[in-house]
């Protein structure tokens, strides 16, 4: 799929902050450490086991039980129970767990270098030997791969950051999806002259505004920026990237009154209760606000870009991966579960109960919007770089930047301060790939 991106694996090389690993302990058990069985004329019957799987997506939890019910049609003596833990908390909860010698047997992965660090530390099973792992892309294992190239999780579904908007408004107000940025302002104009918000938008948490931008910002320095600063012909100084800090400096005048004290929460609500005709987010939140007003009418488009050249884009990456605690008492029935989650069934399933792109090739959503955004993610898509790429260093350049906007928006940084804290970030563990 053209959503990923090989250069990922610079972000392998550093562990990451969200999850830092604790354990000395590198030696990993083999995949295949069964063993073949004398087994007699008849097969005993097979014993119950129960197996756990953490995670930070609680709003999950309805969609998992469908999953989970549709692999015990063909694994009946295997249990998992789905244990989800608020999102914020996650991190901390499970390397405390593995820590001391306990967590989940299956292990909902942090993608990228957060994931790698737990490899590295020897708390994950390798899935060298899982069939079906072949079906998925290079790029899209980098996700869930260790420094020692072996492949630790299985990726299960994509996210990709767009523009969220409201029909009704938009139909109100004779506006229509906007194609360039000039045309993006003027909608916001529009909506602020008759009295509605146009973004639904806050800074109070660190990882809206690192999304914000990272969707945003392409469309100040285009595509092919990133892949500068990875090669060092340029840095986050540079003035493409000080510009689209400028720009996200220059929506103020669009966002909610006192902005700096909102968060997701209130953000969802304002929008889903069509007080904000827009909202920049990533495609986990349509079945959350689907559900939470199911005759809100909604859709997205690609953010336009600023040059009359350029493209439009949505932002994706993969959204985490499964894997297995290699400390689990029952390794074998986990992997199992690896198996089920490369197939199509699993992928229909991901796609129709997550409404969220599939990692697994020709698998199409039924709902029209989650097919509109899957096909975005296929042919416009640009990597969420913070996550991809930068998610390393104590603290991690994504957590710079994020702290580096929350100081600007109150008022205590410049744009250029902020480039130069992300910058002086990178540059304390980042190295060029010439």
């Amino acid at each position: 799929m053209k959503r990923l991106f090989s250069g990922a694996v610079l972000t392998m090389v550093a562990a990451s902050s969200m999850l830092v690993a604790c354990s000395s302990n590198t030696a990993t058990p083999s995949a295949t450490s069964g063993t073949a069985s004398t087994a007699p004329t008849t097969a005993a019957p097979q014993d119950k086991v129960k197996l756990t799987m953490g995670s930070w997506r609680t709003e999950d939890t309805e969609a998992y039980a469908k999953i989970i019910a549709e692999f015990k049609k063909k694994n009946p003596n295997i249990d998992i129970e789905f244990k989800p833990t608020k999102n914020t908390e996650y991190n901390t909860a499970l390397n405390t767990a593995l820590q001391s010698g306990n967590g989940p047997d299956i292990i909902h992965l942090r993608p990228y270098a957060a994931g790698a660090a737990l490899a590295d530390a020897g708390y994950l099973e390798p899935l060298t030997n899982v069939k079906g792992m072949d079906v998925f892309s290079k790029d899209t294992l980098l996700a869930a791969t260790g420094s020692d190239g072996k492949v630790y999780g299985v990726p299960t579904v994509f996210s990709s950051t767009q523009v969220f908007y409201n029909k009704k408004i938009f139909q109100k107000y004779n506006l229509q999806e906007p194609k360039t940025w000039d045309e993006l302002v003027k909608t916001a104009d529009t909506l602020k002259k008759n009295k509605v918000t146009p973004f639904a938008f806050g800074s109070k948490e660190g990882w809206i505004l690192s999304l914000t931008e990272g969707t945003l910002g392409p469309s100040v320095y285009g595509t092919d920026f990133m892949k500068k600063i990875l090669s060092g012909a340029a840095n986050f100084k540079s003035p493409e990237y000080v510009a689209s800090i400028k720009m996200m400096k220059d929506l103020t005048p669009y966002f909610p009154d006192n902005y700096v004290g909102i968060g997701m929460d209130d953000m969802r609500n304002m929008f889903v209760t069509e007080q904000a005709a827009m909202m920049v987010m990533g495609d986990w939140e349509y079945a959350v606000m689907k559900k939470t007003n199911p005759d809100l009418q909604m859709d997205v488009f690609p953010v336009p870009p600023v040059k009359s050249d350029g493209k439009q884009t949505v932002t994706t990456w993969v959204d985490g991966s499964f894997s297995v605690n290699a400390k689990s008492a029952h390794k074998q029935e986990a992997l199992k579960f690896m198996e089920f989650l490369t197939s199509k069934e699993f992928g229909t399933l991901a796609v129709n109960e997550l409404q969220k792109p599939s990692t697994i090739p020709g698998v199409a959503a039924n709902d029209p919007l989650v097919a509109k955004i899957a096909k975005n993610a296929d042919t416009i898509s640009t990597p969420y770089a913070a996550v991809v790429y930068f998610n390393a260093g104590n603290p991690t350049t994504k957590a710079t930047l994020e702290n580096s906007i929350q100081g600007m928006y109150l008022n205590k940084l410049t744009p250029e301060q902020v480039t130069e804290e992300v910058q002086k970030s990178a540059d304390s563990w980042f190295k060029p790939k010439k």
